[in-house]
């Protein structure tokens, strides 16, 4: 499954992504990957070829040192918290993110619990050029193309956007987070 979208990844020149639950895919470190990957397949009875999608995962997101593509995302607070793998693991996931916040052509912004919201939470998305979306459910990602809904999700994305914070105050959201593994 990873490798079946690597033609829209190397088509795609903005990529806008809101995640709510955890670090998304792109911004992954390979332990991170393999405890997510490794729990979504045995939640779903799946054959275990988790090394094989790490792999694969780790290929599309070398489209990061792609300065000629730009990324967005918009994380909520949660995700820096959320134990999905051993405390080491968590944490060389976090410095990962503060690493990735260098890069000229990404842009993170995170949703402070504490902000006053005019957006809910949703279920992650992410959008290809204002042409294409992914959204999550539990089985899948739909794929969503009408102009009409892409229209309704980039609404949502520059809303959620409007309400995250960058830079340091983003720095020290994840600092706190890293503190936290103690």
């Amino acid at each position: 499954m990873q490798e079946s979208t690597g033609d829209l990844y190397q088509q795609t020149k903005v990529f806008r992504v809101y995640v709510s639950d955890v670090i998304p895919g792109f911004l992954q470190t390979p332990g991170y990957a393999a405890a997510l990957l490794s729990s979504i397949a045995h939640f779903r009875g799946t054959p275990d070829d988790v090394s094989d999608a790490v792999a694969a995962r780790m290929r599309r997101n070398e489209a990061l040192g792609n300065g000629a593509r730009r990324f967005s995302f918009v994380l909520e607070e949660p995700v820096l918290r959320y134990r999905l793998c051993s405390a080491e693991t968590m944490a060389a996931q976090l410095g990962h993110l503060l690493g990735v916040m260098d890069l000229q052509n990404v842009a993170v912004g995170l949703i402070p619990f504490s902000a006053q919201r005019a957006v809910w939470p949703m279920p992650t998305f992410t959008i290809f050029d204002d042409a294409r979306v992914h959204a999550d459910t539990l089985d899948a990602a739909a794929t969503l193309t009408q102009p009409s809904q892409v229209e309704l999700y980039s609404r949502a994305f520059e809303r959620l956007s409007q309400e995250a914070v960058r830079g340091a105050a983003a720095r020290a959201l994840i600092a706190g987070a890293l503190a936290s593994l103690d």
